[in-house]
């Protein structure tokens, strides 16, 4: 009996790519021998093959006409039997639906964010609603006939960049212990505020001597130099780089503090201590999906998944103490 070929789609963004992961190793385990082609974003094909769950990476720049003609095509001569998009909008349904491949699934009307997306998948799944969005992925994986909805996960970060890393913070004078802090995320209205994670920095540094390392993408300098204003004397490292130096920067961390972003859902899938920042989004959905840490959420906070530029309300009733005290408890149980 012949291997079945999947397209597995799903684009971006980080912490959704790795909230796909066990979902996929539950496909890749069911059929160990299938060829499993994954189609993501360019910005994304290093993560998704640290993941070693797909025969290939396939990219495609949406944006970009060429790149989804050319991708069309390449589906195509594939002959894939089943597509699944872990990621259900429009962009990323059209492309197995355009490939012509026979059997598309994607999840219901009640679960994906666009309206309409559904007609273009052959077998729908509604899931239930408060399950974690990576669970809520097994159910496609099921469907596509895997015999477990999820699997393990275990992400490889390359040595030289584990090298480059440790080599770059020790020239600042970080050795083994240091907290990575990371305030910035796709929506601000997620992300605690830039000003508190400088005075947690400070407080971190006068109770435990231990400097923190500001991890921050493209476009977030601000983020990081309010960070060190804030911080005073504690001096945080500022961190940016490349994939793999996020990747070992977080699995070497004693402690990763973040809101519900990339970074946090990263350092959880690399089995480091997070403490998770909640606001509008459920932590029961989109929280760490490991359990590694805590999670802090007000209880007043209303759950929305609506984007907004300035930091939610709710995530201003959670105090650096509060953070501070719960970073105290996962040292000490270390």
């Amino acid at each position: 009996m012949t291997e079945p070929r999947f397209l597995l789609v799903r684009l971006g963004s980080l912490g959704d790519i790795v909230h796909a992961f066990p979902a996929v190793s539950g496909l890749r385990n069911s059929f160990p021998s299938a060829e499993i082609i994954w189609l993501t974003h360019p910005k994304w094909e290093f993560i998704v093959k640290s993941s070693g769950l797909a025969s290939e990476v396939w990219t495609v720049d949406t944006r970009n006409w060429s790149s989804v003609r050319s991708i069309l095509e390449r589906s195509r001569q594939h002959r894939f039997e089943t597509a699944i998009d872990y990621q259900g909008l429009w962009k990323s349904a059209a492309i197995p639906f355009l490939a012509r491949i026979p059997r598309r699934i994607g999840f219901s009307s009640e679960t994906v964010r666009e309206v309409g997306v559904p007609l273009l998948y052959t077998q729908r799944v509604r899931v239930v609603a408060g399950k974690h969005i990576a669970d809520q992925n097994g159910e496609l994986s099921v469907r596509a006939g895997a015999s477990a909805a999820v699997g393990p996960v275990t992400l490889k970060v390359p040595g030289e960049d584990d090298k480059i890393l440790r080599a770059r913070i020790e020239t600042e004078g970080i050795i083994d212990d240091y907290i990575v802090l990371s305030p910035g995320g796709g929506w601000r209205s997620k992300c605690w505020p830039a000003e508190r994670y400088g005075l947690l920095a400070a407080k971190i540094f006068e109770e435990f001597g231990t400097r923190s390392v500001i991890n921050v993408g493209p476009g977030e300098e601000d983020l990081s130099a309010t960070v060190i204003r804030s911080a005073g004397t504690a001096q945080p490292l500022p961190f940016s780089g490349s994939l793999g130096q996020l990747m070992a920067l977080l699995k070497n961390a004693s402690v990763v503090v973040a809101s519900d972003t990339g970074p946090l859902h990263l350092a959880d899938a690399l089995g480091a201590k997070v403490i998770a920042i909640f606001g509008p989004t459920d932590p029961q959905r989109n929280g760490p999906y490991r359990k590694s840490g805590t999670v802090l959420r007000w209880e007043g906070a209303p759950t929305t998944y609506k984007r907004g530029s300035q930091s939610h309300e709710s995530l201003l009733h959670i105090t650096v103490n509060e953070v501070l005290t719960a970073l105290r408890t996962l040292r000490e149980a270390a």
